[in-house]
């Protein structure tokens, strides 16, 4: 992509994979610009110059199948490729990789014939070897932790990859599987440079944030040339990528992207305006930063509500190392309903976001229509009397009259509340929500941290954590999400990685999801899908909190300009004008 700085440009790469970590004006101020992807008509380009963007942060790895969090996918965008890849004007998938394919009558075996003379960004030919490679040694590799292999499970089975030829590949679905063409933009991966990585077990170390960027070697439009920590990212374009315009010339047509790495939001914005930057995407609470700066060059994109979601979520896995006690609390439903009753998501959608946001209870947004309805799913209306009494009638007192509740044991009720530092956003809603537990006998330990070391808390032994406020990615379809709402998956981020569901809910969720991925008719999916997203808003084991607008600031420099709430449309061929 041509920079991803924030969720909503994020999510094209991820809107066919599982789901990633995320790191109002008044009237007349800004002119905000609506798009209508019918009027998407790219032009025939010029080649040359160079895009500078912001990066939110350094990478935890340079290994795109390790990678769980948006620090390293937005730093890994645009250098790997997918047998397919999503056209944001018609919404359907495409060719990429892949230049066809066919399927048989029952829908179980899917023939792919690959696009010839593609070659890796160091030369070497792409072949239906790595194809075979990326499937069955590295995704289907149990021992190694890729959330992929979540969305590429057929109700605990997986599916068969196999040669035919050089430039054939077969697989064999083990029932209809309605989502698998959109899956297959998961990236492919060049076995001649990682198969002894897996052959040596060291895969999960492999193509760390040291490793010689000439080591990356990817089929997308864009290489790493430089990667200097806390600083910048420099790309150039692949020597060899294969696509190209009507007239033949080279795509991408920009040649360089110089990615700033700006971990604060603030000085983020400071530099695009001082033109450091040459596109940012905004929070709400830079519109009148932008305002105020009256630079007519400075286009701005109301592109419509971000699939993203933002939440508090309690640790519930008993394999943690928080007390049992809190264990316990954090594990009772109406503990968590109390909590979310408490949560003043009106409040926060007009002073964290400037109204720009929208109140959330679900797990998706309005972007993620036919999904969402919004009078299908329960709602937790903002009433503290009411959250006190929800958790007095579980045994929660205020025994010894200090002002802070204590469980039937006698244990206060306290709690330590993490997020990621420098998003002013979640470290203001931390706050909001540590005065407003405080009012009913709560005490919280608000705690922002690297976001980095966050993930790393959230996703491994011992998941040395109490509660976090943080953000996730959405997808265009569901069953990307399989990581996330599956009991087994690898971000089902209140108890991972369960051999089986601990509770009966996520039985049932597990269940839904598992016949959502293989029910064909369209209508259907949506009732089975939003079955299993009630009864996880009625659990609430993530507190919902607010879905902002998706905005994008843009110097008027480039054509072929087509953003979208889902990235943009033809990014490879967009040109900067004289």
């Amino acid at each position: 992509m041509m920079g991803p700085v924030i969720v909503a440009l994020l999510v094209a790469f991820l809107a066919f994979l599982p789901f990633h970590f995320l790191g109002s004006p008044e009237k007349g101020e800004v002119k905000l610009v609506k798009v209508d992807p019918q009027d998407f008509k790219p032009e025939i380009g010029k080649e040359g110059g160079t895009v500078y963007f912001i990066l939110s942060g350094d990478p935890k790895t340079l290994n795109p199948a390790l990678a769980q969090e948006t620090t390293s996918t937005a730093v890994l965008d645009g250098v790997f490729s997918g047998l397919v890849r999503l056209n944001l004007k018609t919404m359907e998938p495409e060719p990429d990789l892949a230049e066809r394919w066919e399927v048989s009558k029952d829908g179980r075996v899917w023939t792919f014939y690959l696009r010839r003379g593609v070659r890796w960004s160091d030369g070497k030919s792409f072949t239906a070897d790595d194809v075979v490679f990326t499937f069955n040694e590295v995704y289907y590799n149990d021992s190694v932790p890729t959330s992929v292999r979540d969305i590429l499970t057929i109700k605990g089975k997986k599916i068969k990859v196999e040669k035919v030829d050089d430039y054939t590949v077969r697989f064999i679905l083990p029932e209809p599987f309605a989502p698998f063409l959109n899956a297959l933009s998961v990236e492919i991966l060049p076995k001649h440079k990682l198969e002894r990585y897996v052959k040596e077990g060291t895969f999960n170390t492999a193509w760390n944030v040291n490793t010689d960027p000439k080591e990356i070697v990817g089929t997308g439009p864009w290489v790493i040339k430089e990667y200097v920590k806390g600083q910048r990212v420099v790309y150039e374009r692949n020597p060899y990528y294969w696509e190209r315009d009507e007239e033949g010339n080279r795509l991408p047509y920009i040649e360089r992207r110089v990615g700033i790495i700006v971990s604060d939001p603030d000085t983020a914005i400071l530099k695009f305006t001082n033109g450091e930057a040459d596109f940012i995407g905004l929070r709400p609470r830079d519109i009148q930063f932008i305002a105020r700066k009256k630079d007519p060059r400075i286009k701005v994109f109301d592109l419509g509500a971000t699939p993203s979601t933002t939440f508090l979520v309690f640790n519930q896995n008993p394999r943690a190392k928080i007390p049992k006690y809190k264990l316990k609390w954090f594990r009772n439903r109406l503990f968590r309903v109390a909590i979310s009753h408490a949560i003043d998501r009106e409040g926060i959608s007009y002073l964290v976001y400037n109204g720009l946001a929208k109140p959330l209870y679900t797990p998706i947004t309005e972007a993620n229509r036919p999904y969402f309805d919004e009078d299908y799913f329960p709602k937790f209306e903002y009433d503290l009397e009411k959250a006190k009494r929800i958790l007095e009638s579980i045994g929660f007192k205020d025994r010894d009259g200090d002002g802070i509740l204590e469980d039937p044991e006698g244990n206060d009720l306290k709690f330590t509340l993490i997020t990621n530092a420098g998003n002013k956003e979640r470290e203001t809603i931390g706050n909001i929500i540590k005065e407003d537990l405080k009012k009913i006998g709560i005490e919280v330990h608000f705690q922002p941290i690297d976001f980095n070391s966050l993930v790393s808390r959230l996703t491994s032994p011992p998941y040395e954590w109490e509660a976090v406020i943080i953000g996730l990615t959405g997808s265009i379809d569901p069953h990307f999400g399989r990581n996330v709402w599956h009991s087994s998956g690898q971000l089902h981020m209140w108890n991972p990685v369960q051999k089986e569901p601990e509770t009966e809910w996520e039985r049932e969720v597990d269940r839904l999801i598992d016949m959502g991925a293989v029910e064909m008719d369209p209508k259907k999916r949506v009732e089975i899908y939003k079955r299993a997203f009630k009864i996880i808003t009625e659990q609430q084991p993530m507190i919902f909190i607010a879905t902002p607008k998706s905005m994008l600031a843009v110097y008027d420099k480039f054509g072929n300009l087509f953003p979208t709430v889902w990235g943009w449309y033809e990014e490879n061929r967009v040109f900067i004008r004289e």
